[in-house]
């Protein structure tokens, strides 16, 4: 059960108001949800980003909980990026007022978080990392591109089943200035949007 906050987000998002183009860019994605969850195979999505630090955060953050939402079994989310940096704070802050519960497990340059959407389920494990580092899978993933420039930066992904571009605009472009924190909203809400579109369209 998620947190009643997060369950009030999530049911105050349009999906009406997702484009017919971004529609067809997503469904890729459902496609490869669909096809795992009718053969009963785990669903393991990789979202990566260049810096793995602010859309691949939040993308990852977002699909684990649409898929506990719509109560679509087996999915495993995680994310990487083409080089480690650390998890943005603006963009875990973006995600506590949507009402996750963020604890930070360590304090290092990369520190450790975990983000809590559910009493009953796994938390999150936040921290910038590679894409094909050990704590993220090795084969049998779905590699979901959430910034051009990690499309075109890595044209080949070792061990993913599919690779599909679903990118983003870069909440970063508005760090220290007035409007850092609405367009950090402003993105994670539109991640949230499209990913229960997503997983809207699995079980029908």
């Amino acid at each position: 059960m998620l947190y009643p906050k997060i369950i009030s987000q999530v049911e105050t998002l349009d999906v009406s108001s997702i484009s017919e183009e971004r529609k067809t860019i997503l469904q890729s994605l459902i496609d490869f949800i669909k096809i795992k969850t009718a053969q009963n195979e785990t669903v393991n999505l990789n979202f990566i980003c260049t810096h793995n630090s602010r859309r691949s955060h939040l993308s990852q953050v977002w699909a684990q909980t649409m898929a506990s939402y719509f109560n679509i079994k087996n999915v495993f989310c995680y994310s990487g990026g083409t080089e480690a940096t650390a998890l943005f704070p603006s963009a875990a802050e973006t995600l506590e007022n949507s009402g996750f519960k963020i604890e930070k497990l360590s304090t290092e340059s990369n520190p450790v978080y975990a983000i809590k959407y559910s009493e009953t389920e796994h938390p999150v494990i936040g921290f910038s990392k590679t894409f094909d580092a050990d704590f993220n899978p090795a084969s049998e993933f779905a590699a979901i591109m959430t910034c051009s420039s990690a499309d075109k930066g890595c044209p080949f992904i070792v061990g993913a089943e599919k690779r599909i571009p679903i990118t983003f605009e870069d909440p970063k472009a508005y760090d220290n200035t007035p409007q850092q924190a609405e367009k950090y909203k402003e993105r994670s809400l539109q991640i949230a949007t499209e990913l229960k579109y997503v997983f809207s369209k699995i079980k029908k």
